[in-house]
């Protein structure tokens, strides 16, 4: 028989004295998980203990490690048969597919959804076998009946009872919509200070502005003269255009609305003291005056032309316009090239300046 030696025997004394602590700090730990149960119990009224579901996976997972005799030696607020429920519980909801599974054919996915709303929605006149037709044309292949499911959860009607929105109704007509205003320049003259007229018009979709005429003292006769200038097959402004918006002032005749109309271009009058309602038209007074005129001390009215001229002019091909994009009327926005020389396009004396590369 071996002798155990001085190492093992303090080894072993060591042992039964942390055994001894073990047991010490469980029997106090059982003792008060009994009285916390009776508080419990006791604020419950009677009633279940209610567990969360982070808490029931704590006390399952920990169960599992004990094992069912272990449980049955401690005073444990549920019994070993609801832990060990519990832990079988999570093993099945780990690997339950139920969720994942329908009825019928699956579903498409999102992006072909949104598609297909996209397509009813901008096309109102087409019906489920067009829209369809159009998916095949981009590869996706969905059924008839698939179409109508998903218009219908999105609230969309058929096709002949889908109806226009303003939105898309201004959208479909923005090429045609045009817009007219005044705006007065006082100029110094031998008699003192005499204020002209400016009318220009001005295109919503394209920015592009039109002045239609420059004169001291409009009236009936002039806006007639206008009415023609504007709606000539061959150079007016208005050739192509279905509406131009403008306010009520007594030179928009009833002569000059009635000689647009017989050329198919229909005046939309504003309603009194709107002017945001022609909003396009009121920023370029705003431009034309903070940026050229206001800066501008004037004698005749040739100088007015030519100021107004030169400014139209850079306002087409030299300003960036923000509503655009950041993008110039006329021409693109991208330089040639990006090597050569800057060059200064100078304007009314440098009043209006554009910098551009020298071209390559």
């Amino acid at each position: 028989m071996t002798l155990a030696t001085p190492w093992q025997i303090i080894v072993v004394a060591l042992a039964g004295w942390m055994n001894r602590e073990q047991g010490r700090v469980l029997e106090y730990l059982t003792a008060e998980n009994e009285v916390l149960k009776e508080k419990l119990v006791a604020c419950c009224d009677g009633r279940r203990i209610r567990f969360t579901d982070s808490q029931r996976r704590r006390l399952a997972a920990k169960a599992m490690a004990l094992g069912r005799q272990a449980l049955g030696q401690l005073s444990t607020l549920v019994t070993p048969d609801t832990l060990l429920r519990w832990h079988r519980q999570l093993i099945a909801e780990k690997y339950d597919g139920s969720s994942k599974r329908g009825v019928g054919r699956p579903k498409v996915d999102a992006e072909t959804e949104s598609l297909v709303v996209q397509l009813a929605r901008e096309n109102p006149g087409w019906g489920y076998s067009r829209i369809v037709g159009a998916l095949s044309n981009l590869g996706i292949v969905v059924a008839r009946c698939t179409v109508a499911n998903i218009l219908k959860r999105h609230g969309i009607d058929p096709a002949p009872a889908r109806k226009t929105t303003w939105s898309e109704f201004i959208e479909q007509h923005w090429d045609t919509v045009t817009a007219t205003d005044f705006f007065t320049v006082e100029l110094w003259r031998p008699i003192g200070l005499v204020r002209y007229h400016v009318l220009f018009v001005i295109e919503l979709a394209t920015r592009r502005v039109h002045i239609a005429g420059i004169v001291a003292q409009p009236n009936g006769t002039w806006m007639a003269q206008i009415a023609r200038n504007l709606t000539d097959a061959f150079e007016g402004f208005l050739t192509g255009k279905r509406y131009l918006i403008h306010d009520r002032d007594t030179l928009f005749t009833k002569r000059f609305r009635s000689m647009l109309a017989d050329e198919g271009v229909e005046c939309v009058r504003l309603p009194p003291k709107s002017p945001n309602l022609n909003a396009f038209a009121e920023r370029f007074v705003l431009s034309i005056k903070s940026e050229c005129l206001d800066h501008l001390i004037l004698f005749s009215d040739g100088q007015l032309r030519r100021a107004v001229v030169e400014f139209c002019r850079h306002y087409h091909r030299e300003r960036n316009h923000q509503g655009l994009g950041n993008r110039l009327i006329e021409g693109g926005l991208l330089a040639a090239n990006d090597d050569g020389a800057i060059q200064c396009r100078r304007r009314l004396g440098g009043l209006l300046r554009y910098y551009h590369r020298e071209a390559a």
